[in-house]
């Protein structure tokens, strides 16, 4: 299976300090091992998944995307698409997505 990796979710990792850091690749690989651990998004966010998880008490988000073979039972990437706190999370993913 593929992961990348959007721009948005890169520049907040490279800026984050360094336990966030780790505790941010510890959840990637957590996303990784189950990718259906999110919850799946309705409406306009259709399609997008939100793992959702605690650092020194503050709550972050993290949106992917899952790409299926033709069989649409195994996964062949996974397109981590953003990560924040919860504020203006999902006014800035629609945005990043194409929607106003």
């Amino acid at each position: 299976m593929r992961t990348t990796f959007k721009k948005a979710f890169a520049q907040f990792v490279k800026k984050a300090s360094k336990p966030l850091q780790l505790e941010i690749e510890m959840r990637v690989a957590e996303v990784c091992n189950n990718p259906r651990i999110g919850q799946q998004k309705l409406g306009d966010l259709q399609g997008v998944l939100v793992h959702k998880f605690r650092f020194n008490t503050q709550e972050y988000l993290m949106a992917y995307k899952l790409d299926h073979l033709a069989s649409g039972l195994e996964i062949t990437w996974i397109e981590f698409s953003q990560i924040g706190p919860h504020e203006n999370f999902y006014r800035q993913l629609k945005r990043s997505i194409g929607f106003k």
